[in-house]
Order: structure tokens, then sequence, then C-alpha cells
């Protein structure tokens, strides 16, 4: 259903698109179903291991020895997709996902050693499905009409993150979060079904060559990265630990509704930029764009200590969004334009995960310091200040297709 969806939304306008039909709209549709599989949990995780009575501290050293135990784990995933092809990676991934959130469910059971299989699991599911995913669109998007294809699918993804929240919420409350735990499972067993079906667009068997890699025209590009990995840990899972230790404390089970309608009410927002954010990259002004939305990003994490009512956090979400979703939309062309240009795809692409990854290591690690030496509340708003400064890395791109 939903592919059919996007097929005819797209077979009218996508002519000169050199992939099929079929393999942008299966990537669409796959994307789709699994941003909703994992949105309608992930962005409790954290709430509910704090909720539990684990330590501020303790989640952001989980965090941290997760991103830094994905750093190797984007080279064996760059290794799983040469050979099993990117549709047999994102199956894999999709199957890992499964016992990683059954070994959550099991949290009240066996206490830690659901924390440590559930990041175990995710890890490796998580960067599997990066590497797949993001080879996977380089080779069967537009040349032309990038812009337009990567406000798309951000279109897609903002849906399903707008409502799967709050039906995460809405059943955390009623039932409790095990139960959305386990319904996200069988999600993500559903989701991997169809990969059976699709043809697989990269070539197998083949070998990840980083000898002769180009560095020198994108050791700029890979370390912009290391800002996005700050600013995806940033507002992905300190900004909503924030609000449930800072500002709505002991709401008991219903924060998982307050959490879910709060990061919903941006969708509309994101649904408009994305497709004006689109066509002002295909009408090269991706680098201008990329530019003033690092820099409101950064005065959107300054504002976020002062935030302390429901009105003032919708806010900073709606301009968070305007903000982030500019300078992704920006930085993922110029990533795939490099990564056709580099005679590297994988090898690139493999570089930028990393870098991202540390990016977000470092980001755990410098709230888990602050956490420790003033308290969590103080310690928040120190990290804000800093991760104001640490995004603006993103800016240092230079794309060599927004010079033209």
């Amino acid at each position: 259903m939903i592919k059919s969806f996007i097929y005819r939304i797209l077979e009218n306008r996508h002519f000169w698109r050199y992939a099929t039909f079929g393999q942008i709209t299966e990537l669409y549709a796959l994307r789709t179903i699994r941003v909703i599989a994992m949105n309608i949990v992930s962005g409790f995780t954290s709430v509910y291991l704090y909720e539990a009575g684990y330590s501020v501290a303790f989640i952001m050293f989980f965090w941290l020895c997760f991103y830094l135990a994905k750093i190797p784990l984007s080279f064996f995933s760059s290794y799983i997709l040469t050979v099993f092809g990117s549709r047999r990676g994102i199956l894999i991934s999709n199957l890992l996902y499964v016992p990683s959130m059954i070994s959550l469910g099991l949290l009240p059971l066996i206490g830690s050693w659901s924390i440590l299989l559930w990041g175990f699991f995710m890890a490796i599911s998580a960067s599997i499905y990066q590497i797949c995913y993001m080879v996977d669109f380089s080779r069967v998007k537009s040349v032309k009409h990038a812009g337009k294809e990567l406000a798309f699918i951000n279109i897609l993804e903002k849906i399903a993150i707008g409502v799967s929240p709050i039906i995460g919420g809405v059943i955390a409350l009623w039932f409790g979060l095990p139960v959305v735990i386990w319904l996200t499972a069988f999600l993500f067993v559903l989701s991997a079904l169809p990969i059976f079906w699709l043809v697989e667009p990269i070539s197998i068997r083949q070998k990840v060559n980083f000898h002769g890699f180009p560095w020198r025209t994108n050791v700029c590009n890979i370390v912009a990265q290391f800002g996005v990995g700050f600013d995806v840990v940033t507002t992905g899972i300190i900004w909503s630990l924030f609000i449930v230790v800072a500002i709505f404390p002991g709401h008991g089970w219903d924060i998982y509704v307050k959490l879910g309608v709060l990061s919903s009410v941006t969708i509309l927002t994101a649904i408009i930029i994305s497709y004006a954010y689109g066509k002002l990259i295909d009408n090269s002004k991706g680098k201008q764009l990329l530019i003033i939305s690092v820099l409101v990003n950064s005065l959107v994490h300054l504002s976020r200590p002062f935030a302390s009512t429901a009105s003032f956090i919708v806010g900073v979400n709606i301009t968070n969004e305007i903000s982030t979703t500019g300078y992704d939309i920006a930085c993922l062309r110029g990533v795939f334009d490099a990564a056709d240009l580099s005679g590297h795809r994988i090898a690139y692409l493999c570089f930028i995960d990393v870098m991202s990854n540390l990016g977000a290591a470092v980001a755990c690690l410098t709230l888990l310091l602050c956490s420790l030496s003033l308290g969590d509340v103080s310690g928040f708003k120190l990290f804000f200040v800093m991760a104001a400064v640490f995004v603006l890395i993103i800016s240092v791109a230079r794309f060599n297709i927004y010079r033209k």
C-alpha cells in the first residue's frame, strides 16, 4: 500500500531517472515502515531507563559505549554490504532489531543484562542499516533532482515520526511501555518480509577499496559529520531526557504521551519546509541553506536551557525542525554527490558514518562529564551551551556541488 501510494506520486514527475520507479519507491516504502517501527519507541527508551531508576550518568555511559561500538561496526557493515548486497543487508538489520527490542522488554525480569543485549543487537542493526540505506539511495537517486528526492523522503519520514510517537505514547500510558516494545519488535518482523521479493541494486561479492581514497578533497566534508552526530544525540536523546528530568519530573507514565505530542507538533512545519528546501538545493542554493541552517540550529541549542513550559518546548521543536531539516538535506545532497565523484562510494559513506558516530560519542561523553561535575539539571544546561558550539563544525563542509 505504501509502495503503490509513493509510486503514483512519482510516476509522472521523474521520467528522467536512471533507476527504475520500482527501485526508488521500494526504498521510500521500506524507509517509511522502518521509521514508523523505530519511532514508536525510540524516543522513549532513555526516559524508560530513567523512570526505571537508572541515573542520567548511567544512561549517557550506555549511549557512549553504544556509539563507540558503532565506529568499528561501520567497517564491518561495509563488508556485510559487499558480501550480501544492500537489500539483504537491510533484511539482516531489521531482523537483528527484533532481539534488540525483545531484550529491552525483558528489563523488569533480567535487569541490566537486558540493556547490554539491547545495545549489542541495536548497534549492529543500526550500523548495517545506515551503510546499506546510504549506498542504496546514492545509487538509485536522480542526478539532477536529488534535492527533491531527499525532500520527499524527508516528508515521509516526518509524517512517520510525527504520528508514531503519539501512538507509542498512548499505548505506553494504557498498557505500559513494555507492550510498545513488543509491538515494535513485531513491526520489524513485518518490515523485513517484503525485502525477500526486492531487486538487489548493488553488485555483491565486491571489495571495499580504501586505497587511493581522495582525502584532500573530502576531509572537510567528513569532519563536518562530527557536528551532525553531535547534533543527532543532542536533539534525539538528550533533549527528551532533559524535558523529563528538568521540566516534567515525577509525571509517571503519562510523560510518554506528553513527549509524543511535543515531538509530533512539528510535522506540518517539516512537510512544508522539506519541499521548499529540496527546490532550493536543486536551484544551487544548497551552500547558503547549509550555513544559515547551522547558525539557526546553534541558536536553538542556546535557548534550550531556558525551556520551562510546554509552549516553549513546542517553539524550540519547531525552530529546531526548520534548521535541522535545512542542513540535513543540504549535507546529504553534498555527501551523495561527493560519493559519486570519489570513486570509492562505499568507503566514503563508511568514513561519513564513522565520523558521525564519533561526534555522537563525544556528545554522550560531554553530558556524562557535565552531569557528574555539576549535577543533572545544571549539567544539561551547560551541555546545551557546548552543543551550540559543536554543531558549528557542520559548516566546515566544502562540497564540490556547491562551488558550481
